[in-house]
């Protein structure tokens, strides 16, 4: 009698550099997700971008040719939303950022205003308003709690990098003296928060990402194994650098079977 194959392990997947390159799929990635469903393995795609809701990212990534419902992906935003649902239930922020931002802090029914907010809560933007930066840091500086959605420092954008949320809110914490609070990865939180919306358990899921400094390290103080793929920012002659290792070092995601 053929054995059956054991429950296959749940997946957090980053997005950029595992999944898709820019305007390209990483080869493989199709094939991957599809492997995912065939199995029935819970998986979520974690990204650090709070600019754009989870129903936009879906669109992005059908037009790309990748299949993957909103309701499986996982922003920094979203993460940040459910943060202040937990602290201060049907609170007050100002916030600075897009759509992807905004949405999510209504989502749980927060009131965005200027006037006395219980947060200054910072995201991306494509086009930082010195009027909105220079009202946040005023807030802060008042006494509203500050929170930020990623750490990440710069991004890629139309001809290079350009600056992204850590950079901005190293700009209001050198203005204010208050050091922001970051949701996103490497914070364990939004790993523990992605885990929770999945309803599955650390010891049961796997962290697939390209970076050691967010994703891996993230992955491995949630108590995940973890998978670096070689697509995206990490070089495999980088990993021994790290006072810490991934469970498993591949290719690209073409190469995990889960």
């Amino acid at each position: 009698m053929k054995s059956a194959k054991p429950k296959p392990k749940n997946y957090l997947i980053d997005m950029d550099g595992v999944l898709v390159r820019g305007r390209d799929i990483v080869p493989g990635a199709e094939g991957f997700l599809e492997r995912l469903r065939t199995r029935n393995a819970e998986y979520l795609l974690l990204t650090n971008n709070p600019i754009y809701t989870p129903g936009d990212l879906a669109h992005r990534l059908k037009t790309m040719g990748l299949e993957v419902p909103e309701e499986r992906i996982f922003t920094s935003a979203v993460a940040t939303a459910r943060f202040l649902d937990t602290q201060k239930p049907k609170g007050t922020a100002f916030v600075v950022g897009e759509s992807g931002l905004t949405t999510a802090i209504h989502g749980v029914g927060y009131v965005i205003t200027d006037v006395n907010p219980d947060y200054v809560v910072l995201g991306e933007t494509n086009s930082y308003n010195y009027l909105h930066i220079t009202r946040a840091v005023r807030l802060v500086a008042e006494g509203a709690r500050f929170i930020a959605t990623n750490p990440d420092p710069a991004g890629p954008g139309e001809g290079g990098l350009v600056p992204a949320c850590g950079a901005m809110a190293a700009l209001i914490e050198r203005a204010t003296g208050v050091t922001p609070f970051f949701v996103g990865k490497p914070n364990p939180l939004m790993m523990r928060s992605a885990l929770n919306y999945l309803g599955v358990h650390s010891e049961d899921t796997i962290m697939v990402g390209d970076t050691m400094a967010t994703d891996i390290i993230g992955g491995i103080q949630s108590g995940m194994d973890t998978i670096l793929v070689l697509t995206g920012v990490t070089r495999a002659v980088e990993v021994t650098r790290y006072p810490y290792v991934p469970t498993h070092v591949v290719d690209s995601v073409a190469d995990i079977e889960p």
